[in-house]
């Protein structure tokens, strides 16, 4: 950087999929009675989903406001030639690193115990509930296994044999809890379990401690931006699936009281339809093979992040 000149701050995407999805969620609620069971459900996606942009919302305000060079990429999707995939909040290339950062806007008190386990306690229509969540810090690792390997794909041998040996120096992940009345309890987290976990208004303090000898020009940064970007998938699947899937339980919600006594005692009610490691919604589903081919079964819909099933 010159000496007079000022630091800039390059956005080359900021569009995200989770907001064409609220505004069909919301179209979907206002063609459904507040009476129906529907109604109830649409309500917390439409809570989560918003809950969600709000936080990454909050920390494009402070990758903007940073005072660094950086360049930045909102919801980046990318896809492994074997069919792995992640689903990245932000891509941030500093001068130093690249770094991956998950965001969690999550409600409720977060608690992260020597195992390295995630557990949320929170209170919701005078009840307190505390539960295990799916650690984003697993789901960060994963994400940018997947970006090592687009990343090698894209590489020749020699430089994958040199740059690959130092991805990790220059390649790291954090998760930021979005949300400033969130409290997190890491007393007795591991030291690299903490260094990994930060709230929003300590993400421009990481990124600067990054600092080493030898910085990218914003020239440089631009270019390995568009390289990344270049690696993003425009077509999705993930967000249209599951308003599908919430759509055709709307349908079937609207002959609920045709069918009410073909419906099994055991299923949940709507207050259980929440997974309890993840935070995410049960979908009903219905075995294709195995031992237990043709029962039903509600399943995370966060699946293949979160694996949690509850047989009916």
């Amino acid at each position: 950087m010159g000496l007079f000149s000022k630091p800039e701050v390059v956005i080359l995407k900021d569009s995200c999929d989770s907001k064409e999805y609220l505004q069909k969620l919301q179209d979907l609620r206002n063609a459904v009675p507040n009476s129906s069971d529907a109604a109830g459900r649409i309500d917390k996606e439409i809570a989560v989903t918003e809950a969600g942009i709000f936080g990454e919302d909050s920390v494009l305000f402070e990758l903007k406001n940073s005072g660094m060079n950086l360049v930045v990429i909102r919801d980046l999707f990318i896809q492994t030639t074997d069919g792995r995939s992640a689903q990245i909040d932000f891509f941030v290339i500093t001068p130093y690193a690249n770094v991956i950062i998950e965001c969690k806007n999550l409600f409720g008190n977060i608690e992260i115990n020597n195992k390295g386990d995630f557990i949320r306690a929170f209170e919701y229509k005078g009840r307190r509930y505390k539960e295990g969540i799916y650690s984003p810090i697993t789901q960060n690792e994963r994400h940018l296994e997947v970006y090592k390997d687009c990343w090698e794909s894209n590489k020749g041998f020699v430089t994958k044999l040199i740059a690959g040996r130092y991805f990790a120096d220059y390649n790291k992940a954090v998760v930021v809890m979005a949300n400033p009345k969130t409290v997190v309890n890491d007393k007795f987290a591991k030291k690299e379990v903490k260094q990994q976990v930060i709230r929003g208004d300590q993400l421009i303090k990481y990124l600067k401690s990054l600092k080493s000898d030898v910085g990218l020009s914003m020239k440089s940064m631009r270019e390995a931006g568009e390289r990344v970007l270049a690696m993003n998938i425009q077509e999705r699947t993930d967000y249209f699936k599951k308003f599908e899937e919430l759509a055709a339980e709307v349908k079937v919600d609207a002959k609920a009281s045709e069918t009410a006594k073909e419906v099994p005692k055991s299923v949940p009610s709507d207050n259980s339809l929440v997974c309890p490691r993840c935070g995410g919604r049960l979908v009903l589903r219905t075995a294709k093979k195995g031992d237990n081919a043709g029962n039903q079964f509600y399943g995370c819909s966060n699946f293949p992040k979160c694996r949690y099933i509850q047989n009916i």
